[in-house]
């Protein structure tokens, strides 16, 4: 298995597949259209049925059931699109034989090297085989493992008929990177009861809490003056905007915060004398929190436009998606049918909040539960992204416990 992961694995990974913020399209990249193709291709040639991809770029496909028991149908879903931080563009895996946990020469002529010095969890993986990058791209772990894996054991089930099984759909999803993902997914199509995103990281992951999310985009108009005439007449909007992000929490930022600890974070500040714009996430587990948090962005706000003026601030705040916890705590045991796979394999579940977002956060509001199962990535979109072939296989292998176990709890 661990062979068929690591080939399944580097053939993904050589699609450019990074997706486009300021692309319209869906996909926002042809490199996503030519993966999906080639994913399609591939669930035919291993047994899959029902292989379909929309005009959107979904890829959906069936593993019909095996047994006469009244189980769920379940899902699997992982996502296409690398991130748009970090270049995609020729990406040439290396593989590292038995890791002796020492440092890691990615690229030799530029002095690129994956050390655990710099990432101690690294040392942890002495003795793995681990594919990482040349130095000069991301890896596309993030989500192409999932990919692999998820195929995988769809092969495994198909070349292991004794093993019984309900109804199982995947499915591989554009633009999950720019928070699109679940935008055009037809969840009726679909056609699961649940599912899992396997888009985590380290081995054991399991998440079924997001944050409340938010993006803030704030526009401040200034007057631009003469320099030497200017007193009493500019109106500076560079000042008016430090002056905005000044009244902000200070220590209630992504570099102060963890666990459960909200934030807010300035994700670009562009501006001269005459114009200022603020791009802001605002991201909390807390429902409460959450709302207070875009209610303190409002406050700032209203006060520097009745201090400025009120036609020179306009500050615009959308809702991204919200904490999937309260649509999967309902259907609580999906997560504990994950935690006791994991517990089967000899696999410690780590329990913990994403601090961040996958598929599933908008998918569980869509009317499908969605936790998240780790696919075994590290250092995720950038030159320093790893990934050990070992946690890929346990990945697989979980994936197919679930489905077991769904089975086996059946009526």
């Amino acid at each position: 298995m661990k062979q068929e992961l690591i080939e399944r694995f580097i053939r993904y990974a050589k699609v450019n597949t990074q997706s486009d913020p300021e692309s319209s399209t869906c996909p926002s990249t042809q490199g996503q259209w030519e993966l999906a193709r080639m994913l399609v291709e591939e669930l035919k040639s291993i047994g899959m049925e029902d292989v379909t991809v929309d005009e959107n770029g979904y890829v959906m496909a069936t593993l019909p059931a095996n047994t006469d028991k009244n189980v769920p149908v379940i899902g699997f879903l992982a996502h296409m699109d690398t991130a748009p931080e970090f270049t995609g563009a020729n990406v040439n895996p290396q593989i590292i034989e038995q890791y002796d946990g020492g440092d890691i020469v990615l690229n030799k002529e530029q002095g690129i090297i994956l050390s655990p010095n710099d990432f101690p969890e690294l040392a942890g993986y002495k003795g793995h085989t681990l594919i990482t990058t040349d130095g000069t791209t991301l890896l596309g772990a993030d989500d192409k493992a999932g990919i692999a894996e998820i195929m995988t054991a769809m092969n495994y089930l198909i070349q292991h008929p004794e093993i019984k099984h309900g109804k199982v759909r995947v499915a591989f999803t554009p633009d999950e990177e720019i928070g699109r993902g679940p935008h055009k997914f037809d969840v009726a199509k679909f056609g699961a009861q649940f599912a899992y995103t396997v888009d985590g990281g380290p081995l054991g992951e399991l998440e079924y809490e997001s944050f409340n999310a938010a993006e803030a985009k704030m526009t401040i108009k200034g007057k631009n003056v003469h320099p030497g005439t200017a007193k009493g007449k500019m109106i500076n909007s560079i000042k008016i905007a430090m002056e905005f992000q000044q009244q902000l929490p200070a220590d209630e930022a992504p570099e102060h915060t963890e666990g459960y600890e909200g934030f807010y974070h300035l994700l670009s500040f562009q501006g001269s004398v005459e114009e200022t714009k603020l791009h802001y996430i605002i991201r909390d587990f807390d429902r409460e929190q959450f709302e207070a948090r875009k209610a303190k962005m409002n406050e700032i706000a209203a006060s520097l436009a009745q201090k400025y003026g009120n036609d020179r601030i306009t500050l615009e705040i959308n809702d991204q998606y919200y904490n999937m916890r309260e649509k999967i705590e309902p259907v609580r045991h999906i997560v504990d049918i994950a935690h006791e796979a994991m517990t089967n394999l000899g696999i410690e579940p780590k329990v913990k909040p994403i601090r961040g977002g996958t598929d599933g956060s908008q998918l569980s509001y869509m009317g499908l539960p969605t936790p998240n199962l780790f696919a075994g990535g590290e250092n995720f979109h950038g030159r320093y992204e790893y990934i050990s072939a070992d946690t890929m296989v346990k990945s697989a292998e979980v994936i197919v416990e679930i489905i077991k176990l769904f089975e086996q709890k059946a009526s």
